[in-house]
């Protein structure tokens, strides 16, 4: 899954694809390197960031969407809001990439209504202040039980199961030492019954590991990636496609 962020602030790539022309340019790169998936973002939800209207996301998201919707890699969109999941569905995404996992009000109706997929993802706290201090007794058991209700609720609103995805939210209210349990344990996650899906490219867990800054962590983020398909991953979202793909026809070569 190749990263699209239609934003100034994003904490890897922030202005890179600020406007729509940038974001299609991006887009047709990473398909030509590979990307099975597309997912967009309007709204950066990095730590510390602030949140954005709803009209401007709209306005950041909607014309990249639309644009990319008559191609043959399908399209998902990083939002909260189910105004902007809504108007996303009707310009042809096939996701809705959920950082607060459809917990807001009238998201759950909002996707399964437009029967398209989605990803749920853990996160503890918001994103203004979630690495501000976060705490669990057991980080594997409470990501993993609260994906399971959450997977639960989107069963009930009429999501089948074979349209759900789980994020276990590397870096969304979780240390150092949590990120590095839940990579470690990610194989735990498979039996809940749904493609789990990675994102762990150039994030701070890769620079504390490696000391790279976020402009030098290319081999780090291929390696992360590769940790997570071994340990279970279905999905890996990148932001360095190509690389990516790369290691991972190795290992798969390796291992058919």
């Amino acid at each position: 899954m190749g990263v699209i962020n239609v934003t100034p602030d994003s904490f890897s790539d922030g202005g890179l694809c600020a406007s729509t022309e940038d974001a299609l340019r991006h887009a047709a790169c990473l398909i030509e390197q590979g990307a099975d998936w597309l997912d967009i973002g309007g709204e950066s939800s990095r730590p510390g960031s602030m949140p954005v209207d709803m009209a401007e996301e709209l306005r950041r998201v909607i014309p990249v969407v639309e644009a990319l919707s008559s191609m043959d890699v399908p399209v998902s969109v990083d939002t909260s809001k189910p105004e902007v999941m809504r108007a996303a569905i009707r310009a042809g995404a096939a996701m809705i990439n959920d950082v607060n996992a459809l917990r807001a009000a009238g998201a759950l109706e909002a996707v399964a209504a437009g029967g398209v997929s989605a990803c749920l993802m853990h996160m503890q706290g918001e994103p203004g202040s979630m690495q501000a201090d976060p705490r669990y007794d057991d980080v594997v058991a409470e990501v993993k039980g609260f994906l399971r209700q959450r997977l639960d609720a989107a069963l009930a609103a009429g999501i089948q199961r074979d349209r759900l995805a789980i994020d276990p939210g590397f870096g969304f209210g979780k240390t150092h030492d949590h990120n590095i349990k839940l990579l470690r344990h990610l194989d735990r996650f498979s039996d809940l019954g749904v493609p789990v899906l990675v994102g762990l490219s150039r994030k701070a867990i890769l620079g504390k590991m490696t000391g790279r800054n976020v402009g030098d962590r290319l081999h780090a983020s291929v390696a992360a990636a590769l940790m997570a398909v071994i340990k279970g991953a279905g999905i890996v979202r990148v932001h360095d496609v190509k690389a990516t793909r790369d290691a991972l026809a190795v290992y798969n070569a390796v291992n058919s």
